[in-house]
């Protein structure tokens, strides 16, 4: 106890809040959030066509250098456009890792397909490109239309390795092999943005990645979510069926295809703006945060998880490991008692009663992690 109680005592003290609770990931408004959304307010355009929805489109696309983007109201609404859009339907299968939000698994699920989960890397906890290839060698074929899982029959379809915490995984072994096996890569980088791997930024690295805006995310839009493109085609069809599939004219309403009300308000997508606006601002106090949390777990003999090589991480949530789950727990209880937020990784996919039927490959590294992993206050500090 007098170790945990070290832990929350300097996370007070980083803080500087000695008996005021300390959240986990709170949103920070310094800039022109109130001007933004007051100009919104005064134009009439609050709902999904405005100035500050093309602007923040163009402003995002800029910044992870990508073609183009197209906003959406969620980051699971995103990712389910971006499986739609690689043709993923029902009986069909997709690849992704079982320590994720259940957000990846749901997308997959509302495309009428169903998960294959393989498990991670310990330096990164994202999907391990080791892992997906051992499983793919062995438990697919390659046809002329694409790869085939010999147990299942079925078409698997897309690969989705995520970027946990905002640390990016082997994101660019993943995407030859998923380029060899015939398999769509969509980087659900929903956590990573102001993340790069090897000098780029996460989410350019597959035919289409997701960003979200969550009130809990780096910058906020309230609720919110973006896709990234490099092929502009493409990007148009995200526009136009996540706005209705409506064909543009001046009073009539037409439609030529299924078409999904995913459209991000003007109002929110004014917040975005402003917020992008001090995003490089975020991401240094953040990381001055997590080299502070380095230093001190180093000292204390705890494990503190560090961006891994060839990264620059946001570090969306600081994780330290600890040696057990019963250590984990202790910790839990003992912090959250005391009015510091902190909460264990996400309980696994494939252990969640409607997932709970699917393919895995050997977990042993996701287990580990989600027996220790925990999550630390992460707010921006200025």
């Amino acid at each position: 106890m007098v170790k945990y109680q070290l832990i929350i005592d300097k996370i007070r003290e980083i803080y500087n809040k000695p008996a005021a609770p300390v959240f986990l990931h709170e949103p920070l408004f310094i800039g022109n959030e109130k001007k933004y959304l007051n100009d919104c307010i005064d134009s009439t355009f609050v709902s999904s066509v405005g100035k500050y929805v093309d602007l923040f489109e163009k402003k995002i696309a800029e910044y992870t250098g990508s073609k183009k983007a197209v906003v959406c109201v969620s980051g699971t609404n995103a990712l389910h456009i971006a499986l739609k859009l690689m043709g993923v339907s029902n009986n069909d299968e997709v690849i992704t890792q079982p320590l994720t939000f259940i957000a990846t698994a749901n997308a997959i699920s509302y495309c009428g397909a169903k998960p294959v989960f393989i498990d991670v890397d310990k330096d990164t906890m994202g999907l391990s490109p080791g892992s997906l290839e051992a499983f793919l060698s062995k438990e697919t074929e390659i046809k002329e239309d694409g790869c085939y899982n010999i147990k299942t029959g079925k078409q698997i379809k897309a690969c989705v390795p995520m970027h946990t915490f905002g640390h990016p995984c082997r994101i660019d072994d993943i995407a030859l092999i998923c380029n060899k096996y015939k398999i769509a890569l969509v980087e659900d980088a929903a956590e990573s943005l102001g993340s790069y791997y090897k000098g780029k930024h996460t989410g350019t690295f597959g035919k289409i990645g997701i960003l979200s805006f969550n009130g809990n995310k780096t910058i906020t839009t309230g609720g919110g979510g973006m896709l990234l493109f490099e092929d502009e085609e493409l990007a148009n069809k995200a526009k136009h069926i996540t706005t209705q599939a409506k064909v543009p004219h001046p009073w009539e309403f037409v439609h030529d295809d299924i078409g999904y009300n995913y459209r991000m308000p003007n109002i929110n997508a004014a917040l975005g703006v402003a917020q992008l606006e001090n995003l490089n601002l975020f991401i240094e106090r953040k990381r001055s945060v997590a080299h502070t949390y380095q230093k001190f777990f180093k000292e204390k003999g705890i494990f503190f998880f560090i961006e891994p090589e060839n990264c620059i991480s946001n570090y969306w949530l600081n994780v330290i490991i600890l040696e057990s789950k019963a250590e984990r727990d202790l910790f839990l209880t003992e912090s959250n008692s005391q009015g510091v937020m902190t909460r264990p990784i996400w309980k696994l996919m494939n252990e969640l009663p409607m997932f709970e039927n699917c393919q895995c490959s050997d977990l042993t590294n996701s287990e580990w992690l989600a027996d220790r992993v925990v999550n630390i206050p992460s707010s921006v500090i200025l």
